[in-house]
């Protein structure tokens, strides 16, 4: 018996709520000062819930490996990562609201700026969402069909766009066409199996044609594609928990992960303010929320340790807020950590606060990577967080006799 089905034989279903709350690339390492961003950040709220909290380190994956936000998620919603392994596409495009059919493929672009013969930005200045509209309407007018596979595209936030290629021979084996660094020459999609040759070159022939159509623009003049993938099989947290989930996202790969897992989407706006409205607006209608906020990951992308510091400040002035509604679980954490000095997703743990009239009071100063490494949840990994909140909410059953 594993994890999964071991859950899935004890949860029982209740009235209690429970809160989880992802600041997407929590987690930082010494920087500015010496410090991380949380230990730099004013948090009243935030150091005085964890003084009444359980506190830990919560690890994504596994020791040293560095996650994807799609595994990350997974992990915090109780889902093995190294089992349900899921390309960025199908979330991106599931995101977005696009009809992903047997035999699709759907792939996450981004714009990006190339020069020299190098890609110089891959993210393209992080240009705004309504330029990003009128290339794809323009990338959409021209390119309809390649061999024979149908283009369908979409546009993101910022420099993000997802594509769906359909017909016939298609696969998912194709490596990323992502150089991943600045500084690199562009990288061409591989087949990683025969399957995926059809899709592979198809995918070449996309990036040499829009970056043709896109030569002229100052910034986002050519595309990088990842993640490509197919429509996956795996199982709804109704099923295997008995919850009732919605997310409360503004990213669409984010909403896209929570329809796949089977969480209703809650319409909200961009900024925390009206994600919190929408909270409070759908809090009696459902038993799980997920309440993501994205940007402290992407100024740590940036390597912007400030704005980073002042997003975290800026959710901590919400936190009575949120325990107004009178959640019996409550979860901070984040996915992964993004630590501003490293500019991309990192190993690092991640701080993870569970407040429930159940758990441990740790007394911490500060909600904190080294303050949380010296709670009583200790190391953990973050799949078993899942089990955390279920058991604090009173859902689970005694094992054995």
């Amino acid at each position: 018996m594993n994890r999964e089905e071991l859950i899935r034989s004890l949860v029982v279903k209740n009235q209690t709520k429970i809160l989880l709350v992802v600041l997407d690339g929590l987690g930082g390492i010494p920087y500015e000062e010496g410090k991380t961003e949380l230990e730099v950040a004013y948090t009243p709220n935030l150091d005085e819930l964890a003084a009444s909290s359980s506190c830990g380190l919560a690890i994504p994956v596994l020791p040293g490996i560095t996650p994807g936000s799609g595994p990350a998620h997974l992990s915090l919603f109780g889902y093995d990562p190294i089992r349900y392994q899921i390309g960025r596409g199908i979330l991106e495009a599931l995101g977005l609201g696009m009809e992903v059919r047997p035999g699709d493929v759907a792939v996450r672009g981004n714009f990006a700026t190339l020069r020299d013969g190098k890609i110089v930005d891959r993210r393209a200045g992080r240009i705004p969402s309504e330029e990003n509209r009128k290339l794809i309407e323009m990338l959409s007018s021209k390119i309809k069909e390649i061999d024979g596979v149908k283009i369908i595209l979409s546009p993101g936030r910022e420099h993000r766009f997802a594509m769906i290629l359909r017909g016939d021979g298609l696969g998912d084996a194709v490596s990323d066409a992502d150089p991943q660094k600045e500084g690199l020459p562009p990288k061409m999609p591989q087949p990683l199996s025969p399957s995926g040759a059809k899709t592979a070159a198809v995918a070449e022939k996309f990036i040499k044609m829009a970056t043709e159509i896109l030569k002229d623009q100052p910034r986002a003049n050519t595309v990088l594609l990842r993640g490509f993938s197919s429509h996956p099989e795996i199982p709804h947290m109704q099923e295997i928990f008995k919850l009732n989930p919605v997310a409360i996202a503004t990213y669409p790969m984010y909403r896209g992960l929570a329809k796949l897992v089977g969480m209703e989407v809650a319409q909200t706006g961009e900024s925390i303010e009206e994600e919190i409205k929408t909270l409070e607006k759908v809090w009696n209608d459902y038993d799980f929320f997920y309440l993501h906020i994205k940007k402290t990951d992407s100024y740590g992308e940036d390597g912007k340790f400030r704005e980073k510091v002042k997003v975290v400040e800026e959710f901590d002035g919400y936190v009575p807020r949120l325990l107004n509604l009178k959640p019996d679980v409550m979860v901070v954490t984040g996915d992964h950590s993004t630590p501003s000095k490293l500019k991309s997703h990192s190993w690092h743990p991640v701080p993870y606060l569970l407040h429930s009239p159940y758990t441990f009071r740790d007394g911490i100063r500060e909600f904190s990577e080294i303050s949380c490494r010296k709670g009583s949840l200790g190391f953990f990994y973050s799949v078993d967080g899942m089990a955390l909140m279920l058991a604090n909410a009173l859902r689970l059953k005694k094992f054995g006799a």
